[in-house]
């Protein structure tokens, strides 16, 4: 129960590594404000994760709004007084498998405003809490796209590129106000959004998407949760910088 009354914000929360967090943060004891898309499948089933106690809070709302962002910060702070951790997960993938002079521009804004702009604006929205607080964790989400190498998206890899760019300028930025700040570079995780690109991949190369599927040895993306809870925890206090998983 190392996260024991942690007041966690995830977003990105109602899939993938958002959901798998979650539901590992909340097995830890974190106090859980957990954020998606009005229209992402599984919000409603989000709150359960609270319990008897209601240690979770459902808040709909899209990283691309500021007020959003700020609505779902101070949903946290009304109810418990303080933030803790961010753990940015609200991501999208588009445009794979298209050369730079097809990819349109409003694909790539949209990729970029979600991944990118959305961790700066989520960012924005919880560090004076934090620095009130005197300390506090944020965790955003990269990739090996755009960080180690490249992409199916040239949108995606530039918008990873680009979180992995922001992680770098906060950390030392915030360091002094006691605010630790990671990215963390998943690889090839079973989730909605890599599956479809398996598939989308397959279809491209005229393959079997199911024998694609088949072959892609998918990681479980609890591995990487169980790497984000830590990193949400005090003992990870010694722990600077980008963190690359499998």
């Amino acid at each position: 129960m190392r996260l024991q009354d942690k007041v966690i914000i995830i977003t990105g929360a109602a899939s993938g590594i958002g959901l798998a967090t979650a539901h590992v943060c909340a097995a830890e004891g974190a106090r859980l404000v957990l954020a998606d898309l009005p229209t992402a499948p599984g919000l409603g089933e989000l709150a359960a994760l609270g319990g008897s106690d209601a240690s979770a809070l459902v808040i709909p709302a899209d990283v691309r709004r500021q007020d959003d962002c700020r609505a779902v910060a101070a949903a946290a702070v009304e109810r418990w007084g303080r933030i803790d951790v961010l753990i940015n997960c609200a991501g999208i993938l588009q445009g794979a498998y298209l050369a730079v002079d097809e990819l349109d521009e409003e694909t790539f804004q949209r990729v970029v405003d979600v991944n990118l702009t959305g961790s700066f604006r989520m960012c924005k929205a919880v560090v004076p809490a934090m620095r009130q607080a005197g300390r506090g964790v944020i965790i955003l989400i990269a990739s090996g796209a755009g960080v180690r190498g490249g992409s199916s998206s040239v949108a995606y890899g530039s918008s990873k590129g680009g979180v992995h760019g922001l992680a770098m300028v906060l950390e030392p930025q915030l360091a002094p106000l006691g605010i630790r700040v990671h990215d963390v570079c998943p690889g090839s995780l079973d989730t909605p959004m890599k599956r479809q690109n398996v598939i989308d991949a397959a279809r491209v190369r005229g393959e079997s998407p199911e024998e694609a599927l088949a072959r892609a040895q998918l990681g479980d993306p609890r591995g990487v949760a169980r790497v984000l809870a830590f990193l949400a925890s005090d003992d990870a206090d010694y722990v600077r910088g980008t963190i690359f998983t499998r």
